[in-house]
């Protein structure tokens, strides 16, 4: 990995696990044993590596969750590859996921280049949503309001150690594994089409 790669990778768990605002460049340079000049050579401002971090976790998100729909399947098939794909995330890389939760925080123009870089992916999933529900393969809903609460309930249960602890779940391999069967089960549970 060349020095671009291992700054924007450092930044990437710097920001995604202490958050922005608390993330000093030269605390990013003291992990990477470089001088803080080396960053600024590739990335002239902090502002200017956020918005690197912010399209590579992008790029690797879309990434993930495309071949996670890859594989042939019916609509139920895939929205259970795709919880599965974020909980691997929250598992494997945990700061990615941060960073997507520290960028909404934020808000413009953060938020607003992670919305257009992810905006591709969110329109073809709603197209495929709202055909699945017009053939009758899923509840007929709202597929932005249903893409929505999904990304939140999924996101928030397989990344809120906080909250998990608050609520009497501690964050352990297992109780990951169940919270991904569970969160299968409801979500399965809600896209169901009624039957008549």
């Amino acid at each position: 990995m060349g020095t671009p790669e291992r700054i924007v990778a450092a930044a990437t768990e710097a920001f995604g696990t202490a958050g922005y605002e608390a993330t000093s460049l030269d605390a990013i340079a003291a992990d990477l044993g470089v001088r803080k000049q080396t960053i600024l050579y590739y990335h002239p401002s902090k502002a200017a590596l956020l918005d690197a971090v912010i399209d590579q976790a992008s790029a690797d998100l879309a990434a993930s969750l495309e071949a996670a729909v890859a594989a042939p399947g019916d609509a139920i098939d895939r929205v259970e590859r795709i919880v599965r794909s974020v909980f691997r995330l929250a598992l494997r890389r945990p700061e990615l996921l941060g960073v997507l939760r520290e960028v909404s925080r934020l808000g413009p123009p953060a938020a607003t280049r992670l919305s257009d870089n992810l905006h591709p992916l969110v329109d073809r999933a709603r197209m495929f949503l709202e055909e699945e529900m017009a053939a009758g393969r899923l509840r007929q809903t709202d597929a932005r309001l249903l893409l929505l609460s999904t990304y939140s309930t999924v996101v928030g249960v397989a990344t809120e150690v906080e909250v998990l602890r608050a609520v009497g779940i501690e964050p352990t391999l297992r109780s990951t594994a169940v919270r991904r069967r569970e969160l299968v089960r409801f979500l399965l549970a809600a896209l169901e089409p009624e039957r008549a």
